[in-house]
């Protein structure tokens, strides 16, 4: 019985993010309201209250879906010594084919992420530090490996290819590159980028004598 309602759960919610996402795509935000997210979910406006308080609620959900997506996207397709490029393309990549399935809801996504709502700082920045959590460990790593130099602060080499991505996500949705172009487009901004952040050899025989 346990499991059939949490199946009947799990439904509910997933009709609730589909439809929001639809109609935030098509509608906007603003003009979206709890009853017709409820009429597209096909469920009464109660049943939605009961899931979230919220239009911003059911936003935040869909990037926390998105981190435990991408999160699942690593540890299936890379493993943590794989080079810190392709665990970069499977991150990223992973996150442009969201944006890419549901390109209005994207926009919003994206806007809300890099410039929030004051009102929602405090929400914001969990998801944050969420995401700030995973890409740290992939650069410590890659610090550990000697991909990348160990005197430049991880906040700051996250920022350098979060950049990048946005940059590439940029020229894609103002029609510079194509969907099939993304992919190679943000491999060469990455490489360019470990090309320039990689320890020099001095720097790596340091690193090494410490070690032993």
């Amino acid at each position: 019985m346990q499991g059939i309602r949490e199946q009947k759960k799990r439904k509910t919610r997933s009709a609730i993010m589909e439809a929001a996402v639809r109609l935030f795509s098509e509608r906007g935000f603003e003009k979206t309201s709890i009853e017709q997210l409820a009429r597209a979910a096909g469920i009464g406006k109660g049943t939605i209250y009961s899931y979230f308080q919220t239009k911003t609620e059911i936003f935040h959900a869909f990037c926390e879906d998105e981190l435990d997506f991408i999160h699942s996207e690593l540890l299936t397709k890379t493993n943590p010594d794989s080079p810190l490029i392709e665990q970069l393309m499977i991150l990223y990549m992973g996150e442009f084919s969201l944006i890419a399935e549901n390109k209005e809801f994207g926009r919003l996504m994206m806007q809300q992420m890099v410039f929030p709502v004051e009102t929602e700082h405090a929400k914001t920045r969990e998801i944050d530090d969420r995401w700030l959590a995973l890409v740290f460990s992939l650069y410590r790593r890659a610090q550990e490996r000697n991909e990348l130099r160990r005197d430049i602060d991880l906040l700051y080499i996250a920022g350098h290819f979060y950049g990048l991505y946005i940059m590439a996500v940029s020229a894609w949705y103002s029609g510079r590159i194509q969907t099939e172009e993304v992919g190679s487009g943000m491999r060469l901004l990455f490489q360019q980028a470990l090309d320039g952040l990689a320890p020099s050899v001095a720097d790596k025989a340091h690193y090494e004598s410490k070690e032993l």
